[in-house]
């Protein structure tokens, strides 16, 4: 069974380098890759905060978080 890894952003273009990288080099063989938007979907907002997401691009594995650059704050989506 694959492992679960989710990649938060908020579409700016750093979020959008980031995401790119992300999609292109996880092993997706390992990992099943969920990318949400934070931007269009403020709803998982709470999600994110909850699994330790400080700011945007940020990537949680295994209920991890590892924050990848600063793009955007939380509180500034919300």
């Amino acid at each position: 069974m694959k492992e679960k890894a989710t990649f938060y952003h908020a579409g700016c273009p750093v979020c959008v380098d980031a995401e790119q990288m992300i999609v292109d080099t996880i092993d997706r063989d390992r990992y099943d890759v969920e990318v949400v938007h934070l931007g269009e979907d403020k709803g998982r907002i709470g999600e994110a905060e909850a699994s330790g997401i400080k700011s945007v691009p940020a990537l949680v594995v295994a209920g991890n978080a590892y924050h990848i650059n600063f793009g955007a704050d939380l509180a500034a989506l919300k």
